[in-house]
């Protein structure tokens, strides 16, 4: 048995492409199909194209729609490493870029002569996302330049601005109609800001967990001995925000933590550390970034009180916001738009083709 697929670079991911008409070819789902493909169960996923971490092991399906309106549709897919499960709960910005950029390379789309738009729409949030490629003179740029934090190389220009992403998935940007709510973990009390935009998740002022008096650059490790506890966090949040009746029914991939703390630098206006899986990520998940974003601009919430001159952010010549995010990886900018008819809230990525490949299975999986 075999499947095309490609392999891109988003952003800080690396993400599987499929066409869904592909995936159907086989005669197998995608929640039997993609574990078999990456290899799990296996924390090296040996006997696949998983990259054994939780930003390689992803995968994206997309079909090119019959509306006038939309140029792709596409299914993101968190690929579980030592389990054979696939958590469709939640987005990933970062691979969002691949189906952008998968249109403009594969025809998708007409090619404009400054910058090619590429309406984009993922069916796990209900999320329409524009995606802005530059294409001068109607074609990619040969030369990449375009440089982002927590990659070595450059790729494509990729901007991407999340339309009216409040409530995709819980229904409100407050799930619980607070700016502020305080979970019990074992006793103990943690203050949070519970919000849903781009994907659900749960932020902590950094003074929560003593990681105030810490160096924002060691964060990453200073929260080992505690993640047990934060992951205990982000369940209860699920519960909190209705998106499960348990903790422990609760998705691996959402809601997602991010601990916040005030600018200790004068190029940042947000401290952030993001967990993905269980694990610091090594940047920033877009969709993360998006909810910090719209938190850090929505008064009473924590990261609204503790960003630098949040109630205004600085001002492009535009009119559009912005907000300089630190991340373990280096400075992120995300942007805060109101000037149009719908609140675009986003950031600049990059995405680069890494393979156009021929994927084999055994027949029988």
């Amino acid at each position: 048995m075999e499947i095309p697929a490609q392999w891109i670079r988003g952003g800080t991911s690396k993400c599987w492409v499929f066409e869904d008409s592909d995936i159907a070819a086989t005669g197998h789902g995608p929640d039997d199909l993609l574990p078999r493909i990456f290899g799990s169960p296996d924390h090296r996923q040996i006997d696949g194209v998983g990259g054994a971490s939780s930003t390689t092991s992803k995968a994206m399906i997309l079909t090119k729609p019959q509306e006038d309106d939309l140029d792709v549709i596409f299914r993101f897919a968190q690929v579980g490493i030592e389990e054979p499960v696939v958590d469709w709960g939640s987005n990933c910005g970062n691979c969002s870029t691949t189906a952008g950029l998968y249109a403009v390379e594969n025809g998708w789309v007409e090619l404009a002569q400054d910058v090619t738009v590429v309406r984009t729409y993922n069916t796990n949030t209900g999320q329409r996302i524009i995606q802005r490629i530059p294409t001068p003179g109607g074609s990619l740029p040969a030369a990449l330049q375009a440089h982002i934090p927590g990659t070595v190389h450059p790729g494509h220009e990729v901007g991407l601005g999340f339309v009216d992403p409040a409530g995709k998935t819980t229904g409100r940007l407050l799930p619980t109609g607070q700016a502020r709510s305080t979970l019990q973990i074992d006793g103990r009390g943690f203050p949070v800001t519970l919000i849903d935009a781009g994907a659900p998740a749960v932020f902590l002022p950094a003074a929560a967990v003593e990681l105030a008096e810490v160096a924002h650059k060691d964060w990453s490790d200073a929260v080992g001995p505690m993640l047990g506890t934060l992951d205990a966090l982000r369940r209860a949040a699920a519960v909190a925000m209705g998106m499960a009746e348990s903790p422990g029914q609760a998705e691996r991939a959402v809601p997602k933590l991010g601990i916040v703390g005030p600018p200790r630098h004068e190029d940042a206006d947000l401290e952030v550390l993001m967990l993905s899986m269980g694990a610091p990520h090594p940047a920033m998940p877009i969709t993360g970034g998006v909810a910090v974003t719209t938190a850090a601009f929505t008064p009473g919430t924590f990261p609204h009180e503790l960003a630098r001159d949040a109630t205004s952010g600085s001002v492009a010549p535009d009119g559009v916001r912005k907000l300089r995010l630190a991340t373990p990886a280096g400075g992120i900018v995300t942007f805060f738009d109101e000037s149009g008819t719908d609140l675009v809230v986003g950031a600049d990525r990059t995405a680069r083709r890494l393979a156009t490949s021929t994927l084999y299975l055994p027949d029988s999986l």
